[in-house]
C-alpha cells in the first residue's frame, strides 16, 4: 500500500474529502471537453445534446480500470466456493446483491436482508430477515453466507437498532441456524481492531474466531491492504492480519457434527 493511501485510510472523512477534491479539480476540464465536443458535433443530427442533459462523470479518466478490492475479490472467492460445493440451495444473509444475482445462475439462492431487495431473477428470491433474530429453525441451513455485513450490525447505519453487541448476537444466530456439517461463508474487514462509527467494525483474526466458537475454520483467505501487489491470498497466515489496517478476511467455516 502506498504511503498516501495509508494516511488517507487513517484520517476521518478522508475518502469523502479526497473524492470531492478530485471532482472539483476535474470540473474545468469537463467544461472544456463539453464545449469542444459540442463544436465538433454541431453539424450532426444523430443525437440531441444540451446543458439540460449533462451527466458529469469526472474521475473516470484513469490509466487502468479502478475497482473496490473488497467487493471484487470476496464475491469472486465465495462464488468459487459455491461452484465447488454445488449445494442444492444457498441461503445468503445481506451480502452484496451482485454476488447473489451472479451465483443464482448456477445455484438457487434465497437472499434475505433487513431491507429486502425488489429483485426479480430466476433461481433468486428475496425476503426480509433480522440478523439478530433470524426466523429459521435451528440447524436448518446446509449452505449459508453472510459477507461484509456483520461489521455493521448494531451501528444504526442501515436503520437497525443501536447495540454494541449486535455483531455478537448476529454471529450466535448464524451459528444456530447452520446445519451440522453445513458450510458457512463469512467475510468481514480485518486488521487492527476498531470501530469507525457508524460505518463498520474492523476485527482482529482472533476476534472473528471467537465470534464462532462452535464452528470449525476450514479456510482463511485475505485481500490485504496491498491488494495491487498480492491480490487475494489463498490460505493466508493469521499473523498477516495484524499487519493490516483495513483488509478483507474471507473465512470458510463448517459446523461441528
Amino acid at each position: 500500500m502506498s504511503p498516501l493511501r495509508k494516511i488517507i485510510i487513517k484520517i476521518p472523512f478522508s475518502i469523502t474529502i479526497y473524492m470531492l477534491v478530485r471532482k472539483l479539480y476535474a470540473v474545468p476540464f469537463f467544461i472544456k471537453d463539453y464545449f469542444f465536443f459540442v463544436n465538433k458535433t454541431r453539424k450532426t443530427s444523430r443525437f440531441s445534446i444540451s446543458l439540460a442533459d449533462l451527466h458529469p462523470c469526472l474521475i473516470d479518466k484513469t490509466a487502468t480500470t479502478s475497482f473496490e478490492p473488497h467487493y471484487i475479490y470476496h464475491p469472486a472467492w465465495a462464488a468459487r466456493v459455491l461452484a465447488e460445493k454445488k449445494p442444492a440451495v444457498h441461503v445468503d444473509i445481506a451480502s452484496t446483491l451482485h454476488f447473489c444475482a451472479t451465483v443464482s445462475a448456477f445455484v438457487p439462492v434465497k437472499f434475505y436482508d433487513y431491507r429486502p431487495a425488489e429483485l426479480s431473477l430466476p433461481n433468486l428470491s428475496s425476503d426480509r430477515a433480522d440478523l439478530t433474530n433470524l426466523h429459521f429453525a435451528n440447524n436448518s441451513i446446509e449452505s449459508l453466507s453472510c459477507m461484509h455485513t456483520i461489521e455493521h450490525i448494531g451501528l444504526g447505519r442501515y436503520g437497525d437498532v443501536l447495540d454494541p453487541e449486535g455483531d455478537i448476537k448476529a454471529a450466535a444466530e448464524l451459528t444456530r441456524v447452520l446445519a451440522p456439517g453445513g458450510t458457512f461463508i463469512f467475510v468481514t474487514p480485518v486488521g487492527k481492531p476498531k470501530i469507525a462509527f457508524n460505518a463498520h467494525r474492523i476485527y482482529s483474526y482472533q476476534q472473528v474466531i471467537e465470534l464462532f466458537p462452535d464452528l470449525e475454520l476450514t479456510e482463511f483467505s485475505l485481500v490485504p491492504d496491498d491488494y495491487k501487489k498480492h491480490g487475494l491470498i489463498k490460505n493466508a497466515g493469521a499473523d498477516l492480519v495484524a499487519q493490516q489496517d483495513w483488509a478483507c478476511g474471507c473465512f470458510l467455516f463448517t459446523k461441528r457434527q
